[in-house]
């Protein structure tokens, strides 16, 4: 049964018994507490925490899940995958545990002619929480399994819960037999390779309090209504039913592995273990990474773009690994468009940027390969010089950390090299990398919000948001809140600190912040008896997508829960925020003209004058292209457009051509924004101009990277756009003035000046050498004696670089001829620090001495560091004040060898 078909009969199944079909939310949610969307219940949070009132009792839904926690497990299991699709139904306060144990036992073992998996009832098992008896008995009943196929198990297996305070429960899981081929029988608690999990039921009763662990926390009590949340692996159903031996050969992944071999010169499943493994890597983070991609993640150095960039590199380096030398990754994710795009739709519709992006990661990854086997052969260098053939675990972790080098990959180009690797070291630095890895993710976990104080409000009185039309609406207050706690009154006098005073109207005229566009600012002001009432507003957010929760400065009289009042709108504030918003349209318009489709937005931001907008882009703009995207915009400021709104179906807006934010969810119905026809048409809940013209001049700022693969553009627009040209005119005004030339000769006399200085720099470094190096043959002659060395240690003048004292150091150390020498010079540089460079001749090196032992001496004197190889070492501290104190401390240390 192909997975597309498991899908389809899941989604049926539960339909038919009454529940809703939910889309699967994209991967990125906006939660505190997660990376991704790691499990079908995520985007069913705010019902099950009580913040929401579900729009339905019964829902189902496949949601896309990433997770990377196991990536090391890839390959290796028969079930470990960072991208999966989890089948799922849920109940709000609707079925409990009877219903949910019906429910999957049904589908598992209902005939495939019949709509159902056809699964075996004799090969299923079941584990419960430990004093669940409950759904223990519930088995029997239902499903008829036996008390020897139903086992119980703890805490860390059977009760579930997100980690934070919330709700939480015991926990029913289904399994599989795959037969004694697959090992010792005794059911889950003995062998999860041969039974395996398929399918978790979880009971959510309880509220769960703080804790360190998935066993080390408080039961609070009930919740207010029982919940169901049950999460099936797509996945792993469909290796069990396709007959396949692992999740990695099943008709979604397995096109991968064969457009993989086609590229090796080995083979898959031919007996290598290891490159098994790779094949299944490949596999696995190629389908992850376009998904990754898809839902608006590019490569990066943190966060999601870290994780993003890191399964690319994984993919890159098992084909290396298997022996492929040619680019791969164009290829793979156009197999991941054939296989997923049944499923996905927006991976065939988007393929264009998903394949552009992950190439060129490719790209840059193999230039960085190559930066890291030069780093490896100074590292092989240097431990064959130091007389020993095991390259450390720091240099083996330094390659993995900074340049991605996986460790077998290390492991064989050491082995190339006559050496072997200290694979203890290595793993020691990497279980303290990940033990800080998980300390700083514990750190920044936190309890979900608070919203129960709202739900009330949420659910029966949602704000009319009126701002399109007006900029002042009269309202009445629906709800008056405290730091979170509802209040009846608040005052000037006496109350509240300003910035915890949130009031909730049933009508608001100000935007609240989305999309990119801020807030709007303005007053509040009361009516009738509360007529001396005063507030500012100083920010404005949605609460649960239906109230406008107003952030106000009470500035004078009282507010009342159910008072009338004026809220309005700063109109210049207004004014500028359109321009910002609508100049924020017209430039992505002007850079798609330019650049073309690929040019797609990856976020913005707009206030009063200002706008930001990043976009999906391989390297930096030319200066020719920033200029023609200027011109294209100005020229459509300049023709006037209307900008007109409607709203319409979403599937409407797509086919007409509007522009989405990637990873954004929008509901079925849409705001469509065009300003003038076909130049600019996007989805858009922001506030706009009326015409282009209105936006006024718009002058670029700049352009600049804020991530691979993401580039920023930012302008000013109106007012702001005029004052920063005069700034610049009187800025050129003035420097035409002191170079007496006229403005448009100004450029070419600026740099026949920063000609002349360059000049004039490079003569007096040279001068600055050859003093340098006059006073460096002197000091050959004056070297000191210390034992059986020669050392040359001195302090050298001020203004010498590193560079300038590694070049003296060599020339010294020549001329100090065969025996055994030291050489050591330290400068003042700029700003108090201290340069310094140590070298060492073959001679001393064979009586023991190091120069990165040596250098370490001379920075502890002047509040510094180095480091380097046996022949040579540099550093740099802060001090001056300590380079005789330095200069001694390497005369003992030498007097002492």
């Amino acid at each position: 049964m192909q997975t597309h078909e498991i899908r389809k009969r899941f989604l049926d199944h539960f339909v038919k018994a009454g529940h809703t079909e939910v889309p699967s939310a994209s991967v990125i949610l906006d939660d505190p507490n997660l990376l991704f969307v790691n499990a079908g219940m995520v985007q069913f949070v705010p019902y099950f925490l009580g913040q929401r009132t579900p729009p339905y009792k019964t829902a189902t839904s496949i949601q896309k899940c990433i997770r990377t926690p196991d990536i090391d497990e890839v390959g290796v299991t028969t079930r470990h995958n960072t991208f999966f699709q989890m089948a799922g139904n849920f109940s709000f306060g609707d079925y409990f545990k009877r219903g949910a144990i019906e429910l999957a036992w049904t589908l598992l073992t209902t005939s495939i002619d019949d709509g159902g998996f056809g699964m075996d009832p004799e090969r299923l098992w079941a584990t419960v929480y430990l004093d669940d008896d409950e759904a223990a008995e519930l088995w029997q009943e239902v499903a008829g399994l036996p008390p020897e196929r139903i086992q119980r198990r703890g805490m860390a297996d059977n009760y579930w819960s997100m980690g934070i305070p919330g709700p939480c429960g015991p926990c029913s899981e289904i399994y599989y037999d795959r037969g004694p081929e697959f090992g010792v029988e005794g059911g889950p608690i003995v062998n999860e390779e041969r039974y395996l999990e398929i399918w978790n039921l979880v009971f959510m009763q309880n509220e769960r309090g703080e804790g360190t662990s998935k066993e080390d926390f408080e039961i609070l009590g009930p919740l207010p209504r029982k919940n169901i949340d049950t999460g099936m692996g797509v996945e792993r159903v469909a290796f069990l039913l396709q007959g396949v031996h692992n999740v990695y050969e099943t008709d979604l992944l397995r096109p991968i592995i064969d457009t993989t071999a086609r590229f090796a010169p080995r083979g898959y499943d031919v007996g290598n273990h290891d490159d098994d493994v790779r094949y299944r890597v490949i596999a696995d983070h190629s389908r992850t990474a376009a998904i990754l991609i898809g839902d608006g993640v590019s490569p990066g150095n943190d966060g999601r773009g870290y994780v993003l960039r890191r399964l690319l590199r994984r993919v890159i380096r098992s084909a290396k690994l298997l022996g492929i030398d040619v680019p791969i990754v164009g290829e793979l994710m156009s197999t991941v468009r054939d296989a997923m795009g049944p499923s996905y739709p927006e991976l065939v519709n988007d393929f264009d940027r998903i394949q552009r992006i992950a190439v060129a990661e490719e790209t840059a990854f193999n230039r960085t390969l190559t930066s890291g086997s030069r780093l490896f052969e100074d590292a092989a260098r240097a431990t064959k010089a130091a007389g020993t053939t095991v390259l450390s675990g720091s240099d083996a972790f330094t390659l993995h950390d900074t340049y991605g080098f996986p460790l077998e990959l290390t492991l064989e180009m050491a082995a190339e090299a006559g050496l072997s690797v200290d694979e203890e070291g290595f793993r020691h630095l990497m279980a303290e990398q990940r033990q800080r890895a998980k300390a700083d993710a514990a750190a920044r976990k936190q309890a979900h919000t608070d919203l129960s104080a709202y739900r009330e409000l949420v659910d029966t009185a949602p704000t009319e948001f009126t701002g399109f039309d007006e900029l002042t609406s009269e309202a009445k207050i629906l709800g008056i809140f405290v730091d979170g706690h509802r209040v009846p009154v608040v005052s000037h006098n006496g109350g509240p600190s300003p910035d915890r005073v949130e009031l909730i109207l049933d009508r608001t005229p100000f935007y609240a912040e989305s999309g990119g566009q801020i807030a709007d600012e303005g007053t509040i002001v009361g009516t009738g008896a509360s007529v001396a009432a005063k507030a500012a507003v100083t920010d404005v957010q949605k609460i649960a997508k239906t109230l406008w929760a107003h952030r106000v400065n009470v500035e004078s009289g009282e507010f009342v829960e159910g008072d009338t009042v004026v809220a309005a709108v700063d109109p210049r504030w207004r004014h500028g925020a359109t321009q910002g918003h609508s100049g924020t349209h017209m430039v992505h318009a002007a850079l798609r003209q330019v650049l073309g489709p690929n040019a797609v937005q990856a976020g913005s931001l707009n206030r009063p004058g200002y706008l930001r907008f990043d976009f999906n882009w391989q390297g930096a703009l030319s200066e020719s292209q920033r200029t023609d995207i200027e011109e294209v915009t100005n020229e459509a400021v300049e023709a006037d457009y209307e900008v007109h709104s409607f709203t319409t179906e979403l599937d409407k807006a797509k086919a007409m051509g509007a522009m989405a934010l990637f990873g954004e969810s929008y509901p079925d119905e849409v705001r469509v924004v065009e300003i003038g026809g076909p130049f600019s048409l996007e989805l858009c809940g922001g506030t706009h101009v009326r015409s282009s013209a209105q936006i006024g001049p718009v002058t670029i700022l700049g352009e600049s990277s804020v991530g691979s693969g993401v580039r920023r553009v930012e302008a000013y627009v109106g007012l702001d756009s005029f004052r920063h040209l005069a700034r610049e005119r009187a800025l050129l005004a003035g420097l035409a003035s002191s170079l007496k030339v006229p403005s448009d000769e100004v450029p070419a006399r600026v740099a026949q000046l920063v000609e002349r200085l360059k000049v004039a720099e490079k003569e007096l470094d040279k001068m600055r050498l050859a003093n340098a190096r006059a006073a460096a043959a002197n000091a050959v002659a004056g070297a000191e004696i210390i034992g059986k060395v020669r050392l040359v240690a001195q302090r050298m003048a001020g203004g010498m670089s590193a560079a300038d004292l590694r070049t003296l150091v060599a020339d010294i150390r020549g001329k100090l001829g065969s025996d055994p020498a030291v050489v050591a010079l330290l400068a003042e540089g700029e700003n108090d620090t201290v340069p310094f460079v140590v070298a060492v001749n073959p001679a001393a090196q064979d009586l023991g001495l190091r120069a990165n032992e040596l250098v370490k001496t001379v920075g502890v004197a002047v509040n510094g560091r180095g480091g380097g190889k046996a022949d040579l070492a540099q550093g740099s501290g802060k001090g001056a004040g300590g380079i005789d104190a330095a200069l001694a401390a390497l005369r003992a240390e030498l007097g002492r060898s």
